[in-house]
Order: C-alpha cells, then structure tokens, then sequence
C-alpha cells in the first residue's frame, strides 16, 4: 500500500523553482495515472523521439493531438451512433471508451508528425536546441585579441 507524502514542506526552499516542484507533484501522483490507452516511447535517434499508442478501434476522426505549453495532449473520443447501440457482445476485449493522455515535453521538444498505422498512433517528436545554447569549441590562439588590438 502506497502512502502519499507530502512536499509541501519542501516547497519554501523552491522559491523560483515553481516548475520543479510541478514535476515533484506529478512523479509523486505518477501510480494515478490512467493506464489506457496503451503506450510506448521509443529513442528513434540522438534527438528524435517517436510515442506508439495503441488505438484499436479508433479513426483518424476520432484523434486530437495539440501540443501546448511543453505539454503533448492525445484525447480519443468515440461518437456513438445507432448500429452500435444494437450490438451484443458475447465478450469485449476491445476497450473503445474515450481517453486523454497527456505526455510532458523537455525544452525544445517539438512535434513533427503524426500518423496511423495497424491500429497504432505514431507521434513523432524532435529535440530541436537553438544555436544560441549549443555547445561551441574555442579555439585556443598564440596571442590574446584585447593584447593584439593594444600594439
């Protein structure tokens, strides 16, 4: 049995750091998260990532994905009409009921593409780093420049 803790506390030494006590409250939150639909998240490459979803039963109609604020957000809704209503199921395995899942995305993550195949959603997301925060080499020389201007 899992007790809940509370951060609260902690909160008074995170002045500024309103975003990592978010995340402190989400991880502590984390084994109440819906477990459907199912999902994977693969590493495709250096800073490319793509989320598999399953989806079986649900058409491309029936999909949102909006991305906001650093927060990827996939909600499946099923519209009922009249046939549907009128079938019986000796077993159903197949859940069609409506869901929102809601994935959080590192600075600079953005998302590329989207596509639906056997049954499965893709989303594929790139880590895109602005040239101004990359890493950059200095190249050591013979002389300084603020000495070299001097003479």
């Amino acid at each position: 049995m899992r007790t809940s803790t509370d951060f609260s506390p902690l909160y008074r030494s995170f002045i500024g750091f309103d975003h990592l006590a978010g995340l402190i409250d989400k991880a502590s939150r984390a084994d109440k998260q819906p477990s459907y639909p199912p999902y994977n998240i693969e590493l495709l490459a250096e800073d490319q990532y793509r989320i598999t979803m399953a989806v079986a039963g649900f058409a491309e109609q029936d999909l949102e994905i909006e991305s906001k604020d650093n927060t990827l957000i996939i909600v499946g809704s099923k519209v009922a009409n009249n046939s549907e209503k009128e079938r019986k199921f000796l077993h159903q395995g197949i859940a069609e009921r409506n869901f929102e899942r809601k994935f959080q995305l590192g600075e600079h993550v953005k998302v590329i593409g989207a596509f639906m195949e056997n049954g499965l959603l893709h989303v594929d997301l790139e880590r895109e780093i602005p040239e101004a925060l990359k890493p950059r080499k200095i190249a050591i020389n013979g002389k300084s420049l603020l000495n070299a201007d001097k003479s």
